[in-house]
């Protein structure tokens, strides 16, 4: 997987270089690393700090924490996440997202995975901390749109039109030591991520592994100063498969506590997404039919996790 070194284009240098590399990671492997990135060392000393500092307290504790079912903010034990074919994912995870006042428009119409986010107030640094990776993170997020919609040919403004109120999530994990890892229970299964780009920042104990398109299994270790980049499955939709998002899974065969927090940064709930200009023959019909962001995103969330939109939620409520 390429290093792919934005220090000189966030300085003001050209962009050109950028996006011949990342082009051509997204057609190998849909994996590659950033550094120089923007996001400071001590604002992700500080998140890491505060998630060990969190998945060390007691189990009672941290169940007053558990996450809502209306807006899924907060902490998901081991066990919810189920991979089809595979037992559950062996880890567990404080979730946060973008966040938004239970004034919002979006938030009052039930709009699914919209909402506040949810903070144990007796841990303000739980807070402090993860906000401040987040932000960083969703600035890195719409830089490297810029370089993603150029790749594709496309003015470098144009996913930001649709990252107005982004369906950006961020979960800081704790997988506990594994003793023998198997195909079936992993601390998360084989899988591909679902909507744009994801963001990750591992701590140097490793685990996470990308199949090859060969079908090889590798590892993507730990590289100081950098994040791990990949795409997820509505890229295949924008570039009619020309770029993959890739199988990927994390197994903690270390016999010590793995930490890692993914941001993944996805569009607003309504951007249309379909198969853009340059990547179909004349004549020829997309492989993938156009299809809503975030309906797409809900649809997956429900196929791996106990999840049910607002509206379902509402129903049962009413139903008694």
């Amino acid at each position: 997987m390429p290093v792919l070194d934005l220090g000189d284009w966030i300085a003001g240098g050209d962009i050109a270089p950028l996006v011949a590399q990342l082009r051509d990671a997204c057609t190998r492997t849909g994996f590659f690393y950033v550094k120089n990135h923007g996001v400071p060392q001590s604002v992700i000393d500080a998140v890491f700090d505060a998630t060990r500092r969190y998945m060390s307290l007691p189990m009672d504790e941290r169940l007053k924490d558990k996450i809502d079912e209306r807006f899924r903010r907060g902490f998901m034990p081991i066990g919810v996440t189920q991979h089809p074919g595979h037992k559950p994912d062996l880890k567990e995870s404080y979730e946060l997202g973008l966040d938004l006042p239970l004034t919002d428009a979006d938030v009052q119409a039930g709009r699914p995975l919209h909402g506040p986010n949810r903070w144990p107030a007796d841990k303000p640094w739980l807070e402090e901390a993860a906000m401040a990776y987040f932000n960083h993170t969703i600035a890195l997020g719409k830089r490297l749109l810029r370089v993603f919609a150029l790749a594709l040919e496309q003015p470098e403004e144009f996913f930001l039109q649709y990252a107005r109120k982004p369906m950006v999530q961020a979960r800081l994990f704790h997988y506990p030591p594994q003793e023998s890892p198997t195909q079936l229970e992993l601390g998360a299964a084989a899988h591909t991520d679902y909507g744009m780009l994801t963001l990750l920042v591992q701590d140097p104990i490793g685990g996470l592994e990308l199949r090859t398109r060969e079908g090889e299994w590798v590892a993507a270790p730990y590289i100081e100063g950098t994040l791990v980049v990949n795409l997820g499955d509505l890229v295949k939709v924008w570039t009619n498969d020309r770029y993959v998002s890739n199988l990927h899974r994390v197994a903690n065969r270390t016999g010590r506590e793995r930490y890692s927090i993914p941001t993944f940064f996805n569009l607003d709930y309504d951007t249309p997404v379909a198969c853009l200009p340059g990547f179909v023959e004349p004549g020829q019909a997309p492989r993938h039919a156009p299809i809503k962001s975030g309906e797409y995103l809900v649809s997956r969330f429900a196929s791996v996790q106990k999840y049910r939109t607002p509206a379902e939620l509402a129903a049962e409520e009413a139903a008694g």
